[in-house]
């Protein structure tokens, strides 16, 4: 079911569209998890210094109500030939919500189905589940893609929809049952195994979605990547764990340079033989994989991490470009383990292949990483508590710095306190200026905090209890566009303004 409102767009948000395509590399929209199918977690705000953060604030101008719950990120869309744009937000209910980014009025709903209650399925801990994973925008098409658990008569199936970002009407051909489609090809795949929690990514002229389990490892689930062509007859590949689990649920789901996917698996059960867990995994567009060295890591002492439950696949595999180094493209995966391992994104390396390894966290990695370069290399902003952290620091919030070299050095620069579990993204003014880590304390503090990139120091402290939100869920990653950062939670999504 589908409700379209009409509403007059009133009110300009400070740098309009117009303006902003001005002036390069400026953020203007948000399609995707972290900003871009390379999940950079870099966001270009001109006028959101240091000094300006100290004076960020709740806007008393927007308000948005919806249904919960709310793991995925949301989105931003602009209007073409206007000077505003949507706000998307994908929920727990299936249903997409079309916000007015303003004033946060709503434009329009879709509602895909009913979702699985939690006592349906054989474990987890999302109920009632539906919409997880971060959705991805094709701003030529005008459409947003997204898979939904429908909890329909008969048994549980995954669905992948493209909905028309005029009016949220599905495009004809959508949806998609990937349970069904995949048996058409002989393949076996159960939805009511598998859980859909990474961020979609587009690219190749295709949607691409990963699957993993659900919390509990129940069930012969597998990792899956599963990628659907955008234009008719939506010409469908996939690629799956050769043993079972090896889930891909990370947040930041599928990363791409491009040229090729990336992924990071989780731990795989019943094998002593490797069969594609704990590992970061180089897919072509096609979903081929070759097996080869070159395409893979994994750590060479991956079966313990298997027989611990210390997954590789917490988090997104991180392209990292650093003009001057040897390798210039590098690849960050970060472990349940809390190490991190720094691979060269040219040649994986295979089992044990990592350029360097090292400890940087106490506890385990499981949100998206965010990362800016510097004439010298980059910084990575991660939630986990950093160890070895310099002048007597600690905290649930680690900033990593990579140096450019032959090899490489990884170290922790700062620590910092986050006060949840929400997922980081990074500001600058131009790309590299006043860096500033943002972070939303999810299930814990629950309150939006910034810190200098460069050394770890509080820019916005979070406000008084008054700037506490409600019911932000783990993983949760703000975005930072125009002069507002959104933060999307349970019953409410809030903006706020500088």
């Amino acid at each position: 079911m589908k409700r379209q409102y009409i509403l007059a767009l009133t009110c300009a948000w400070g740098v309009t569209a117009a303006h902003a395509a001005d002036a390069p590399g400026i953020t203007t929209e948000v399609l995707e998890h972290h900003g871009n199918t390379e999940r950079s977690g870099l966001y270009v705000v001109p006028g959101l210094s240091w000094e300006a953060a100290a004076h960020l604030k709740r806007d008393p101008t927007f308000h948005a109500a919806v249904a919960g719950p709310v793991y995925a990120q949301p989105l931003y869309w602009p209007l073409p030939g206007s000077d505003h744009a949507l706000l998307l937000v994908a929920t727990e209910q299936n249903i997409v919500y079309a916000l007015d980014s303003t004033s946060g009025a709503l434009v329009w709903e879709a509602s895909l189905g009913p979702p699985v209650a939690r006592a349906s399925l054989p474990c987890g801990n999302i109920d009632p589940l539906g919409i997880t994973g971060t959705p991805a925008i094709d701003s030529h098409r005008q459409a947003v893609y997204l898979d939904a658990m429908i909890g329909a008569s008969g048994a549980p199936r995954h669905k992948i929809f493209a909905l028309s970002l005029k009016d949220g009407s599905p495009l004809p051909g959508w949806p998609v049952d990937v349970e069904a489609a995949l048996q058409s090809r002989g393949q076996t795949f159960r939805s009511e195994v598998q859980n859909q929690r990474g961020a979609l990514a587009i690219t190749a002229d295709a949607v691409y979605v990963p699957y993993g389990g659900h919390f509990g490892d129940c069930g012969d689930y597998h990792g899956w990547v599963v990628s659907v062509g955008l234009q008719p007859p939506h010409a469908l590949h996939s690629w799956s764990t050769g043993a079972r689990g090896g889930g891909v649920w990370a947040p930041g789901g599928v990363s791409s340079d491009g040229r090729a996917v990336y992924v990071a698996t989780g731990n795989t059960m019943w094998t002593w033989h490797w069969g594609d867990g704990e590992a970061v995994i180089r897919l072509g567009p096609d979903l081929a994989f070759s097996a080869q060295p070159r395409d893979f890591f994994a750590p060479s002492n991956w079966l313990r991490l298997d027989a611990t439950d210390a997954d590789l696949g917490g988090t997104n595999p991180l392209l990292v470009k650093m003009p001057g180094a040897i390798p210039r493209e590098l690849m960050l995966a970060l472990g349940k383990d809390g190490n991190a391992y720094l691979l060269d994104a040219g040649n994986l390396g295979g089992v044990g292949g990592n350029l360097l390894s090292r400890r940087v966290s106490s506890d385990a990695i499981r949100t998206s990483p965010a990362y800016v370069t510097s004439e010298n290399g980059a910084l990575v902003a991660f939630q986990g508590s950093g160890v070895d952290c310099p002048h007597g620091t600690s905290g649930d919030l680690t900033g990593l710095t990579i140096t450019a070299g032959s090899p490489p050095a990884l170290n922790v620069a700062w620590c910092a306190d986050a006060q949840g579990r929400g997922s980081p993204i990074i500001t600058t003014t131009d790309g590299r200026a006043n860096p500033i880590v943002w972070i939303v304390g999810a299930e814990g503090s629950n309150r939006l905090r910034g810190f200098r990139a460069d050394t770890g120091a509080v820019v916005f402290g979070g406000g008084g209890p008054a700037e506490a939100m409600s019911g932000v869920r783990r993983f949760q990653a703000p975005i930072a566009v125009g002069r507002h950062l959104y933060v999307t939670a349970d019953r409410l999504v809030y903006g706020f303004v500088f």
